[in-house]
């Protein structure tokens, strides 16, 4: 799930120190349910990811905004269970605009490239045609937090 914070809520989120803060800060921002700040993406983040980045789930690759629309930015949760992955708002703006310039074409051809041995789900036509229409739900959404100057967090249980 992507959530668009406010400067405020952003700033509280850099206040938490312990998992347990950054658990009940994501709670309450889920708890609001506000449809125009919040992006889902079912399981498609792992392919987006992986298409985005170096075909892995790695967070550490940061070659361009594109890496950091799902997994990259800032990770406020210690444990493995659990992710929260902060883009700055001054780096929404790089990414929405590295997101506009990929066309399915160039998402075909890296999605083509991720090792089916590390990938959970099964590599085809009809996965490729789901992560492709997720993709333009976190492209739109990244657009809108772009254009209000907000920070975005992805959140997921692992």
């Amino acid at each position: 799930m992507f959530f668009a914070l406010t400067a405020e809520q952003e700033a509280a989120l850099s206040a938490t120190r312990e998992d347990d803060e950054v658990r009940d800060f994501v709670e309450e921002i889920e708890s609001g349910w506000d449809r125009d700040w919040l992006c889902e993406t079912d399981k498609a983040w792992d392919a987006m990811h992986r298409c985005l980045s170096n075909g892995t789930l790695d967070i550490g690759f940061r070659d361009g905004p594109l890496p950091l629309t799902v997994l990259g930015g800032g990770h406020h949760y210690e444990g493995e269970e659990y992710v929260v992955a902060h883009v700055l708002a001054a780096d929404v703006v790089a990414v929405a605009a590295a997101l506009d310039t990929v066309d399915e074409a160039w998402m075909r051809e890296r999605y083509d490239r991720i090792d089916p041995e590390d990938y959970q789900g099964e590599l085809g036509d009809e996965d490729f045609e789901y992560i492709w229409y997720w993709f333009g739900e976190v492209r739109e959404f990244y657009k809108r937090a772009a254009g209000a100057g907000r920070a975005v967090i992805f959140t997921v249980d692992q």
